[in-house]
């Protein structure tokens, strides 16, 4: 069974990972063949990844490099991912085994299968699954140490923000994208007008069973006269689009279908999906609460009766802003007398959520238990925020910052091994 790879890491392929352990040869002795800072590489570990190298360059139908070149730049790799390594031992990096149980989870899944099904396809192969997760663990621990190290250095500005958006590349980047279905009744332009008519009426009487409910596939595909032509031209903006579609797109609503006409024949066009380009009203909710932490010197059912009695005092007439600045355990919002500002969907954890909007504007809710303890809550104020102009930005900033970090790994990555003590033997 051949499982098909993911990419975990920036420095080895999935499918370098799915290759396994190559165990080096009884008859051969280890040796170091670099050292690394305060650690080393081994031959049997120089090995191993050739080994793997090879093979996946082969499955490619890549040709292999001369074998001087092919050992240096091994060699090189495992030195860098080395050094890596070394630096997330040294600032305390750690991957539970929890969060190694779901990439292994991702893995197995994007390969179609469950976690026990995915570990008997490794060994069915003579793979070794401990090995695998061994090398995901590194894997994670490098891109961590990437992440911690070169997001520090990338700093976009509001302005660098705008001006990309105000580039061809940023206007197109943030366009609505397209996914249309299209099905072409060909007819050559020169043929008799009462073969151009009922080809028309057919693609017509198509055409009101699709508006009728029936799915546009079974439509174009059902026994007739005629016969349709074409499919999925999967997920395009509009400038990728052929003109005789981005004439029509921006006016069709996800579902629609029109028939247009061409030199071609008649074409049916049904919009199947689409995103982005729409105005974004996000839900907002101005709230204020006092949390009551359990902690050793109070249990849990004292913080629950602490919270009670403030939420019975608040209703007697006593100021919600004074009590949380009494008693909130919140230290980031008790200073403003509880008030937690303007909050989207998905902002608070869930407990707090439900609570939030269940409560009446002007009410103050039962206590409610999270994670962090007992709250009671006061929502103020309801609002649909036009987000928009927002979510685009965030879009352009994301955009920015994977192209520098791009940028930064590659001068990061040349810096520290660079400054790294290296000694090829």
């Amino acid at each position: 069974m051949n499982i098909k790879s993911t990419l975990l890491g920036c420095c080895l392929t999935a499918s370098m990972l799915l290759m396994g352990t190559a165990r080096a040869e009884t008859e051969m002795l280890d040796q170091v063949v670099a050292i690394v800072e305060d650690d080393v590489v081994m031959a049997s570990e120089l090995r191993q990844r050739l080994k793997q190298v090879r093979e996946t360059l082969t499955s490619r139908g890549v040709e292999l490099p001369p074998e001087d070149v092919l050992i240096r730049e091994t060699l090189d790799r495992l030195i860098l991912e080395n050094i890596q390594l070394q630096k997330g031992q040294r600032v305390g990096v750690r991957i539970s085994d929890s969060q190694l149980n779901s990439a292994m989870q991702r893995v197995a899944a994007q390969n179609g299968l469950s976690l026990d099904q995915f570990r008997a396809a490794l060994e069915e192969q003579g793979q070794s699954y401990q090995a695998m997760r061994e090398q995901i663990r590194r894997e994670m621990i490098i891109q961590r140490v990437q992440a911690g190290n070169v997001n520090q250095r990338i700093e976009i500005s509001e302005q660098e923000a705008d001006n990309f958006l105000a580039t061809e590349e940023g206007q197109k980047l943030t366009q609505p994208e397209y996914q249309i279905l299209h099905a072409l009744l060909a007819v050559s332009p020169s043929a008799p007008a009462d073969e151009i008519s009922r080809a028309e009426t057919y693609a017509n009487k198509v055409l009101a069973e699709i508006r009728a409910g029936s799915p546009f596939e079974t439509a174009v595909s059902a026994p007739g006269p005629y016969a349709f032509s074409g499919g999925n031209l999967g997920w395009r903006k509009l400038d990728d689009l052929p003109s005789l579609f981005s004439d029509v797109a921006p006016a069709l609503a996800k579902g629609d279908t029109e028939l247009v006409r061409s030199d071609s024949g008649f074409h049916l066009i049904n919009m199947a999906d689409r995103r982005g380009g729409e105005n974004m009203l996000v839900s907002q909710t101005r709230v204020r609460h006092i949390l009551v932490k359990p902690s050793e010197i109070m249990t849990d059912e004292q913080a629950l009766e602490l919270v009670t009695e403030l939420k019975a005092r608040i209703e007697g007439g006593e100021d919600f802003a004074d009590l949380a600045r009494e008693y909130s355990d919140d230290i980031g919002s008790a200073q403003e007398g509880g008030d937690l500002g303007w909050t989207s969907p998905g902002q608070m954890v869930p407990e707090f959520e439900k609570a939030m909007g269940d409560t009446p504007v002007g009410e103050i809710s039962s206590p409610v238990r999270s994670q962090f303890g007992w709250h009671i809550l006061e929502v103020l104020e309801r609002r649909d925020e036009d987000m928009t102009a927002t979510a685009t930005r965030n879009k352009a900033m994301n955009y920015l910052h994977q192209r520098k970090y791009d940028e930064e790994l590659d001068a990061w990555l040349r810096q520290i091994r660079d400054e790294a003590f290296v000694d090829i033997k």
